[in-house]
């Protein structure tokens, strides 16, 4: 698509259409990855204003820092997607969204990100600083590392966690970095195997990394890191003999993990993704999208749901002092 195309889709639109491919180059459907700055409260159970104050701001702060990386890759292979038949129609492959202003909105996002980080608290923006080291690590490099990749891509969700401690001032516990370190190496599995298979079954060309990894390997990786977030997480939901959970009724919320767990898995089963991306090319495994699965997946929806409504009770009534 040449500069003077470009131009003339530009001058057609409004400028409220301008404003919609703007927000939609940023992915805002990809923020759903940054709720995990809410972790740290539940898991402490310090639920009030302040600290849901503060993990907004933390919420806020990763979406744009989140969305400026995205907007620079969408900028850096904006040739190479104008030659992808779903990838086309971003924004700025379309020629939508101006490239000069994509450049603008991704060093503001950034920028702002940064900045009110370090003023609301050093960890804060220290958070936010490794996040954007490891994208650009991630981009540059361990993108085509085999296991690295992975890991990178577990260090952006512990990144998001921690963010959501040092927003609200909370000291992380050894159990909650544990739980989040394994559930995000367990969704980083979970998306290279549907990532594999998808690419089998539609025979198109996988990223470069995909080369090293087999369906097997990845079911290996995936059966230890799923024992030890179970294992994780029932140690921490045991209580305070194990100095974990303020309560042991927090080993109520088990089954919606393991349930979680599980369906997850049934997403990114073989036959699974070989039955949807039959009926929906254009998108694929759902499970190769974590924010997909939680927007789209109804089980996985309730159980999310279900899991902070039991959290919220628990928490109520040992404020009441119903419970120990």
């Amino acid at each position: 698509m040449d500069s003077r195309r470009t131009s003339v889709i530009e001058k057609s639109l409004t400028s409220s259409q301008k404003l919609a491919y703007c927000l939609a180059a940023m992915r805002p459907r990809q923020w759903t990855k940054n709720l995990v700055v809410f972790a740290a409260p539940l898991f402490a159970f310090s639920i009030n204003l302040q600290s849901l104050l503060g993990s907004l701001l933390a919420l806020v702060l990763f979406c744009c820092a989140s969305s400026s990386f995205y907007l620079i890759n969408d900028i850096a292979d904006v040739e190479s997607d104008r030659q992808h038949p779903v990838k086309c129609k971003r924004p700025i492959a379309a020629g939508l969204v101006n490239i000069r202003v994509a450049i603008g909105m991704a060093l503001a996002l950034l920028g702002s990100a940064l900045i009110f980080g370090w003023l609301r608290s050093p960890q804060l923006g220290a958070a936010i600083t490794a996040y954007a080291v490891l994208q650009i690590a991630y981009n540059l490099r361990l993108k085509r590392m085999v296991i690295l990749d992975i890991g990178a891509i577990a260090t952006g969700f512990v990144l998001r966690a921690y963010a959501g401690a040092a927003a609200t001032g909370i000291v992380l516990s050894a159990w909650f970095l544990l739980c989040t370190a394994m559930l995000a190496l367990f969704l980083g599995i979970e998306k290279r195997k549907a990532e594999l298979r998808l690419a089998q079954i539609k025979g198109n060309k996988p990223r470069s990394v995909l080369k090293y990894y087999s369906l097997p390997l990845l079911g290996r990786m995936e059966n230890v890191v799923t024992t030890c977030t179970v294992v994780t997480y029932a140690l921490w939901s045991a209580g305070p003999y194990l100095h974990g959970a303020h309560t042991s009724w927090m080993l109520l919320t088990l089954p919606f993990v393991l349930y979680g767990i599980f369906r997850y898995q049934l997403l990114s089963d073989p036959q699974d993704i070989a039955n949807y991306g039959d009926n929906h090319p254009e998108q694929g495994g759902r499970s190769e999208r974590p924010e997909e699965v939680l927007l789209k997946d109804l089980p996985i929806l309730v159980t999310v749901i279900g899991w902070i409504l039991t959290c919220f009770v628990i928490l109520w009534l040992k404020s009441q002092g119903l419970i120990k």
